[in-house]
């Protein structure tokens, strides 16, 4: 019977209203930078998890490129595209409220300080989450153990009292099982299968819907 919830951020409870190649095209234009490709960028975030700012990411991603663009200018570029296209997953802000009734709710993030705060701020949610964690305040990023270790400890729960919530099949399902943690994963419509390490699966577009019964037969003892 979990006593805290927690979630993942980007596709979990908020998309962007455009894909993510597009906006990083936008920012690298707008700095005068030259043109960036997603998959180069989604390995250097990777290395990039306990960082303050993106400013080290895009330090990586030009260091063999012919620009003197500053990545401190890139960054801020694409930290402000990106919240002003993101929004809420339909009825998940009013799904975090019913279950702030019910249970502990927790936030957990992978990403740089401001860029993760910055959007929890553009959505309005600073008061949404009973603790809400970036990676870049932390030691260690998902998948490591000790980022779900940090978030339960906010909670004051232990890891088999918390269930976790994210699409991503390594950093969200497989980090929080390795830690401890009942997972549930997002399953987007063009991401990865469903994972059997997850305790159930909910489809991105209904999580406001199906998840609170999900949860809701956690908490029932079997007949």
């Amino acid at each position: 019977m979990p006593r805290a919830v927690v979630f993942d951020l980007d596709y979990t409870l908020a998309v962007p209203t455009q894909d993510r190649s597009t906006i990083l095209q936008q920012a690298a234009a707008e700095a005068g930078a030259p043109a960036l490709s997603r998959d180069a960028y989604l390995e250097a975030h990777r290395r990039n998890l306990t960082r303050e700012t993106r400013e080290p990411i895009f330090a990586d991603l030009l260091e063999d490129r012919e620009t003197d663009v500053d990545p401190a200018a890139v960054a801020d570029a694409y930290r402000e595209t990106i919240a002003a296209s993101l929004e809420p997953l339909p009825g998940v802000e009013a799904m975090l409220e019913g279950l702030r009734g019910e249970y502990r709710v927790g936030l957990l993030t992978n990403g740089p300080v401001r860029a993760q705060r910055d959007k929890i701020a553009t959505l309005g949610w600073e008061r949404a989450f009973d603790a809400a964690l970036v990676t870049g305040e932390l030691e260690a990023g998902k998948p490591d153990r000790r980022a779900f270790e940090a978030i339960v400890d906010e909670l004051d729960v232990d890891p088999e009292d918390a269930v976790y919530v994210g699409d991503e099949v390594r950093a969200d399902i497989h980090g929080a099982t390795d830690a401890g943690l009942d997972a549930v994963q997002v399953v987007l419509e063009d991401g990865p299968e469903p994972d059997p390490r997850a305790i159930d699966h909910v489809d991105q577009s209904t999580i406001a819907a199906e998840l609170p019964s999900i949860l809701e037969a956690r908490d029932s003892p079997v007949a």
